[in-house]
């Protein structure tokens, strides 16, 4: 019976012809290739380099963490979680912000759990916008602003801040506006800029906004690394900003484990009810245990975050003090886990050739900053993360101050 199966099904399946013409792909995003980072990720272990280019700790994460999310996954937290995020998780979220911003959050309506912060972007852009759209970006700006409005149909129009200082000319913002603007997406702590936005910013923005229909996605991945007495400025604490807004987090960041791809978006609720549309045909959910392991960890530790500013403040300070009496300048990053580093006592090679001189020559990799421009400014910048052992930061910059005294062009 099974031969004569097999052979009455053998004429269904047409013969291969090698001679048909390939089908034309038309690509959605045509000039997307492979991210900077993945590059010389890979080509940093291909030369075994340091890896001072790619924002990931390469640090242990809190073995509490750990426990909880196997007890999680031991005591059944394997299957769906609602799609909008574990309740528990929403709850110990709302409780957070409440603390760190005054701001009173529905868990059940304004709070959205994410794979990750970028797919709160991602699913942002496409709830928000749409063809015929402008969306106003910042460069530097992160890599996932411009595909995920490209695939909305709609176009970013980029106002560049200008190094090293990367200030906003909010009346250039201003004249950009028009009334195709749909979306303003604003980055603070800035990656990879290292800079935060201050009151006066976000008073300055407020009222650029005001009386026009426009949404803005606040990206604070990194609200908990602001150093040198600073405070972050979120549009939680702006009662006006806030019901135009979806500000977007990543335990990624708070928690040090890059790895865990749970973000979350809090929005008003109208505005949280189409985000949720996209989501729940994006990731629909994300993975159950590891919610339930936050949301337990928060609830344990509802100070988690406050003291990322002096861990990492420390290991920023320790990579600047190193490479100090050296033609390499490093003004202090005002936010993130990242450095600039200026070689433009060196060399003034483009940011790319420089990098690539010092993966290859000094075995360091390095992000140059001219790729998150569309159209870069003259600038000698390239990113350093210092989110790493101490060990890894004093190999890394030990390699920069020999390549640096020796440096011949």
């Amino acid at each position: 019976m099974v031969r004569r199966l097999a052979s009455w099904a053998q004429p269904l399946q047409p013969p291969i012809n090698r001679s048909v013409r390939r089908l034309a792909l038309r690509s959605k995003l045509p000039e997307v290739g492979t991210t900077i980072f993945t590059i010389m990720s890979r080509r940093a272990a291909e030369l075994q380099a340091i890896n001072l280019g790619q924002g990931f700790p390469d640090f242990d994460i809190d073995p509490r963490l750990g426990e909880l999310v196997h007890e999680a996954m031991l005591q059944g937290h394997n299957q769906y979680a609602p799609m909008p995020g574990m309740p528990q998780l929403r709850q110990a979220i709302a409780l957070k912000l409440a603390r760190s911003y005054a701001a009173q959050i529905d868990p059940e309506l304004e709070i959205t759990i994410t794979l990750g912060a970028t797919e709160a972007i991602f699913s942002t852009v496409q709830a928000l916008v749409g063809p015929g759209d402008e969306v106003v970006v910042f460069d530097p700006s992160y890599d996932s602003y411009d595909p995920a409005v490209q695939l909305a149909g709609a176009v970013c129009v980029h106002v560049p801040l200008q190094p090293p200082l990367f200030r906003y000319d909010w009346e250039r913002v201003k004249s950009v506006l028009s009334a195709r603007t749909r979306l303003v997406i604003i980055n603070s702590p800035l990656n990879p800029g290292c800079t935060c936005m201050t009151a006066q910013d976000m008073i300055e923005l407020a009222l650029l906004l005001r009386n026009r229909e426009i949404y803005l996605i606040a990206d604070e991945v990194y609200e908990h690394i602001v150093f040198d007495g600073r405070r972050h400025h979120s549009v939680l604490a702006s009662p006006e900003l806030r019901e135009r807004s979806v500000a977007i987090y990543s335990f990624g960041k708070t928690l040090s484990a890059t790895g865990v791809r749970v973000g979350y978006a809090v929005a008003a609720p109208d505005i949280t009810a189409e985000l949720r549309k996209v989501h729940q045909f994006n990731t629909f959910t994300i993975a159950t245990a590891l919610q339930v392991a936050i949301a337990r960890y928060l609830e344990e530790r509802p100070d988690t975050g406050e003291d990322l500013a002096q861990f990492y403040a420390a290991k920023r300070d320790r990579m600047i003090a190193a490479l100090r009496d050296t033609d390499l300048i490093l003004r202090p990053a005002e936010g993130s886990f990242f450095q600039l580093i200026d070689y433009g006592a060196l060399s003034q090679a483009a940011d790319i050739q420089f990098a690539e001189q010092l993966l290859t020559r000094a075995g360091v990799a390095t992000i140059p900053l001219s790729v998150f421009y569309q159209q870069p400014p003259p600038m000698t910048l390239l990113r350093l993360c210092f989110a790493k052992r101490d060990t890894t930061i004093d190999q890394g910059v030990a390699r920069l101050r020999d390549f640096a005294q020796g440096y011949v062009a």
